[in-house]
């Protein structure tokens, strides 16, 4: 009697045994298409890291040839002010050359991109201009990105004192000024 129930209660754990190892199974059975997607997620996973590490060994190498390049220029760079005509330098060129060097990067980004402002013009251009503008007249004026008149009155009185034509408009003439009037600075 005591054999028979051994091998009941024996019986009853391997049939929860193989009950529980039929169900893992059932439930965790992927069909073809969700197989073949995780495969192809895996993959695609595997191939972003390897351009993430690809573009940050570009990146490094980028950095190291700015540096080369802008110590090449800067050892080679006269120290006079270049004509009016001839500002068109690239913007990474010259990092160090003036204490405004951000600003005129931006202004000759304006000459650039061929740039013209006027009243009620507005954004982060405008705020360059404002930025100018601040240093120019010594002031702490708000940036607020707007050309109103305020902005507009200032560009004029900057223009007639450069001897431009002062109509409180700006242009890549006006920001030519504008950048030679920042490299005298200093």
């Amino acid at each position: 009697m005591m054999d028979k129930l051994k091998f009941a209660l024996f019986s009853i754990v391997v049939l929860v045994l193989v009950g529980l190892i039929g169900y893992w199974s059932i439930a965790t059975i992927q069909s073809g298409n969700e197989f073949a997607t995780s495969q192809k997620i895996g993959q695609l996973q595997k191939e972003n890291e390897n351009l993430t590490k690809q573009v940050a060994d570009l990146l490094d190498k980028l950095n190291v040839f700015q540096s080369q390049s802008a110590d090449s220029v800067s050892a080679t760079q006269d120290s006079t002010l270049e004509p009016a005509s001839v500002v068109s330098t690239p913007t990474s060129a010259q990092t160090t050359a003036y204490k405004n060097q951000k600003l005129i990067n931006e202004l000759q980004k304006l000459i650039n991109d061929n740039v013209f402002m006027k009243l009620k013009s507005s954004g982060t251009r405008v705020g360059t201009v404002q930025n100018f503008l601040n240093i120019y007249n010594n002031t702490s004026n708000k940036v607020d990105n707007d050309y109103g008149v305020n902005t507009q009155k200032a560009v004029a009185a900057f223009q007639k004192d450069q001897g431009l034509n002062a109509d409180g408009q700006v242009g890549p003439s006006t920001f030519n000024q504008m950048i030679i009037w920042l490299k005298k600075q200093g």
